[in-house]
């Protein structure tokens, strides 16, 4: 299918499009018309994902993306690369669905994105999933189709399971988590207040009074391209010391991991998109985190502590500082992008956004059969672990 552009035979949902055109996009391919396509489409998103940015999905593609099936997904509104884009979803080929050697398409993602939603621009969901459908069945590619991490209950979401509906295709959620995320009507002071129980605010304060008598405490926060580099040379260092360090896991443990940051880093500021925070004592940073911006949201990227102060829970207090966020006009929720019932974030921040994997079946006897096969084996392996896929859309019906 590389190469080849699919005509819609339907254009019955959503704005129009006058000659729609999907295509499989070599990643190796990426020219300068693809990527100020691809600017205006995420800041047109119905639903936005930092991570399927250009900024951050190439240097990701550029260092991990070492399979040469993967593909971008992209959607035109007309001619491919002269006329606006209307949707993109990086895909590959995994050849393991958990513990079965089971082939299937798959959304493209790496250990550092946090989110698998497409960028699709907004009014055209149904669209660009009745295309990606479209062109997936009449491809070569194994198995079904599975989207990771994508967001439940959101219009790509609903978008999805409308158009499966339609075409009696099966769509399921075959698992879901909830993260915690910052959202309210209220100011960042009166959140503090009312969210945060009354003992833990004075034990928080306690905590920063302490450590402001041992030094010199400032909180800091930038937009810009001001000391950069330097920045991100202490946060490698900082995360480095930490536990990630010791197992392995953080940024600094490996040249791809790092050249990614540095990357995705710049990108990001060049772009007025990062957000950067830190708390120093003494000018030495003990606490920093990362915000990514886009839209009107945000993305609780990365965070890193001096543990050897971890008696006065410096993350925390950063934290604290970042509830300002609910402040700015410009900003409706920022996405924690934690582990489900992270230990620090979820009793700070009240809301949850879940997060969801979906598989849908794909057209062809062998690819329907391998599909049921598949997830007759996933519902007797989930009823012997006792799992329970906790599903907000069917709770809305």
């Amino acid at each position: 299918m590389d190469g080849k552009d699919i005509k819609s035979d339907d254009m019955r949902d959503g704005p129009s499009a006058s000659d729609p055109r999907a295509i499989l996009h070599p990643v190796s391919e990426i020219d300068a018309n693809l990527v100020e396509a691809w600017t205006d489409l995420a800041e047109q998103a119905s639903e936005p994902n930092i991570f399927y940015e250009r900024w951050f999905l190439r240097p990701g593609l550029t260092q991990f993306g070492q399979d040469p099936d993967i593909k971008l997904f992209l959607l035109w509104a007309g001619e491919p690369g002269q006329s606006q884009l209307l949707g993109l979803l990086p895909l590959g080929v995994i050849n393991r669905f958990g513990r079965l050697p089971v082939a299937h398409v798959q959304n493209w993602m790496h250990h550092n994105c946090f989110l698998g939603t497409p960028l699709v621009r907004t009014g055209f969901e149904r669209l660009f999933w009745e295309q990606l459908l479209r062109a997936l069945d009449r491809s070569d590619w194994p198995g079904f189709l599975h989207i990771n991490g994508m967001t439940v209950g959101g219009p790509l979401d609903q978008a999805l399971r409308a158009v499966c509906g339609a075409q009696k295709r099966h769509c399921d959620l075959v698992h879901s988590k909830a993260r915690a995320l910052l959202e309210g009507e209220c100011s960042s002071e009166e959140y503090y207040r009312t969210k945060i129980r009354k003992k833990k605010r004075k034990e928080l304060l306690r905590k920063q009074r302490r450590l402001g008598e041992t030094g010199d405490l400032q909180f800091s926060q930038h937009q810009d391209m001001t000391g950069l580099d330097d920045w991100i040379d202490e946060f490698l260092a900082l995360e480095r010391d930490g536990w990630k360090g010791k197992v392995g896991s953080a940024l600094d443990c490996t040249d791809a991991t790092r050249a990614f940051f540095r990357s995705a880093m710049h990108g990001a500021a060049e772009s007025g998109q990062l957000e950067r925070r830190d708390m120093r004592l003494d000018g030495k940073p003990i606490t920093m985190l990362i915000n990514l911006l886009s839209g009107r949201g945000g993305f609780g990227f990365k965070t890193a502590f001096d543990e050897s102060y971890s008696r006065y829970s410096p993350g925390v207090l950063l934290q604290i500082e970042n509830l300002d966020c609910l402040d700015r006009e410009t900003l409706d929720w920022v996405d924690s992008c934690a582990s489900e019932g992270h230990p620090m974030i979820d009793g700070l921040w009240t809301d949850r956004r879940h997060i969801g994997r979906f598989s849908i079946a794909l057209n062809g006897l062998p690819r329907r059969a391998r599909f049921r096969l598949v997830r007759f084996a996933e519902a007797l392996m989930g009823k012997v672990k006792g799992r329970k896929i906790v599903d907000p859309m069917e709770a809305q019906q």
